[in-house]
Formats: C-alpha cells, sequence, structure tokens
C-alpha cells in the first residue's frame, strides 16, 4: 500500500469513528465513508480528500443545528440525520470515481468535475438543513406554487442563498489549496486554481437546482394515509406503509442526489474547459 493510501484510510477511519460516535453516520455509513475517503484522498491527494472532509464537516454540523425545529419537515425525509451507506456511496461515490481515474489520467478537468460533484452535494445539504428554517413556506420550482416545508422540489429563498454558500466554500476551499500547492512547487499564481471558485459556485448551485427539479417532477413520493403526510419513503416513520403518490417508484432521494451531483460534475467540467482552454 503507498504512503498516501495508507495514510487517507487512517484519516478516512478517524473522521468516520468521529462521525459516527457524533450520530452524523450510522455504522453501514461510517464503513462506506471510509472506503470514500480512502479511495479520495490516497489517489486525489491533500486537495480531493480536504474537500471532501470540508463537505462532511459542513453538512454533519448543520445536520445538528436546530434539529428539534427541522422535526416537522423530517417526516416527509426517506431518512434521518444519520447518514447510511446509500446516502454515503450517493453523495461520495461518483468522487471516489473521479479519483481513481485522475490517479490514473491526472487531468485537471477530472478535478474540476470533482470540485463540481461536491459542491453540489454540499450546496444540497446545505439547501436542506437550512431551507427548512426558512419563515416562508417553499415553492415548488416547477410552479412556484407553494407547499409544505420538506416536500421534494420545495425552494426557499434562504435555501437558494444556502445552496450558493456551499457551493462557494468548496470552490473557495479548492481555489486555496491548488494555490497554496502551486506556490510550494514555484509554480507562482495560478489562475487555473483561481477559476475552481467559480466552477465550483457554478457546477454546485446547478446541480443543487437540478436535484430539486427531479424532486418536484420524477422522484418517487408517497403517501401515508394514516398520517395523512406525504413521505418520500415507502415506509413513514410511524412504521406504516406508504402508496405510490407521484413520481417513479424506483427513483429514491439517493439517486436523485446522485443524479443531481453527476449533472453538477459536467457542468463544472464544461465551465473550466471554457475558462482554461
Amino acid at each position: 500500500m503507498s504512503g498516501s493510501l495508507l495514510l487517507g484510510v487512517i484519516l478516512s477511519v478517524l473522521i468516520s469513528a468521529t462521525g459516527y460516535w457524533r450520530r452524523s453516520l450510522t455504522v453501514g455509513g461510517a464503513l462506506g465513508a471510509i472506503l470514500i475517503g480512502s479511495l479520495v484522498f490516497g489517489l486525489g491527494g491533500w486537495t480531493w480528500g480536504l474537500v471532501l472532509i470540508t463537505f462532511f464537516i459542513s453538512s454533519s454540523w448543520l445536520s445538528h443545528y436546530r434539529r428539534a425545529d427541522k422535526e416537522a419537515a423530517a417526516d416527509k425525509f426517506a431518512k434521518g440525520s444519520r447518514r447510511d451507506l446509500g446516502q454515503v456511496l450517493a453523495n461520495g461515490g461518483l468522487g471516489a470515481a473521479l479519483a481513481i481515474a485522475y490517479a490514473r489520467h491526472p487531468d485537471p478537468l477530472l478535478l474540476a468535475a470533482f470540485v463540481g460533484v461536491m459542491s453540489t452535494v454540499t450546496a444540497d445539504t446545505w439547501a436542506t438543513e437550512l431551507g427548512v428554517l426558512s419563515r416562508t413556506p417553499p415553492r415548488l420550482i416547477t410552479t412556484g406554487q407553494p407547499i409544505e416545508p420538506g416536500t421534494s422540489g420545495g425552494v426557499t429563498s434562504l435555501g437558494l442563498w444556502a445552496s450558493v454558500a456551499g457551493a462557494l466554500l468548496i470552490g473557495t476551499t479548492a481555489t486555496a489549496l491548488e494555490q497554496a500547492a502551486s506556490l510550494l512547487k514555484g509554480h507562482g499564481w495560478s489562475m487555473e486554481a483561481v477559476a475552481l471558485s467559480l466552477v465550483g459556485l457554478v457546477g454546485g448551485l446547478l446541480g443543487s437546482l437540478t436535484d430539486s427539479l427531479l424532486g418536484a417532477t420524477i422522484q418517487g413520493v408517497y403517501y401515508c394515509d394514516v398520517c395523512g403526510q406525504e413521505t418520500e419513503s415507502v415506509v413513514h416513520r410511524c412504521g406504516r406503509p406508504a402508496r405510490p403518490l407521484r413520481g417513479w417508484a424506483w427513483l429514491n432521494n439517493d439517486l436523485v442526489n446522485l443524479a443531481a451531483s453527476l449533472a453538477g460534475g459536467v457542468i463544472a467540467a464544461a465551465v473550466a474547459w471554457l475558462l482554461w482552454r
């Protein structure tokens, strides 16, 4: 095992164990985080690993922020605040695949795509965790119709600004890390590194909006007749089966997150190509 991969494994184990102890991850989620963290850090390098850590720490903290105030909206979500294996793979699996590709072919566009992927999942998580706290009701992204907090496809101005902040955090983190690496290597100021801030912002914001669009149109949504509530889960939190209401039954929230992160990665790579060519 190479030194960088071994270091990636060690750091991933420590961070995942902390996440499990803090009740941010389930056992499966922790194991998935170890796998993804090891691949991203060990094969991608410091920028890749620290960008992933930035997403995990910031998103985990926000999931605990004002948790009691989010309980009403949480009834609609498919899963709780502890990320399981499916959520971890949906949020980080594509990033790990890009790290594997980057190890074989270190193209800067792969880094840009990774920044777009991580900006998307960060923007989406921030929008969800803070948007449900909005004092104004969310509106369906497709029609503008007011809907209940937590409903798939709903957006608020607070959530949009949160997604902008999350995407910008990832982009500027990547910029700072790549700029520092360039200076340490004696290459001077790197305009490619500076561009990663814009790459992350555009890719993350549009990827997050893609998530909302999919949630409003084709994501599987169910209805609990016992509680009289919509839910993203086939089994409501009350323990009763929910009946299909709209969307494709097989398209759950994890797959929507994965599709949105793919869109954010492609958009980010396209933006980087336009800026760098």
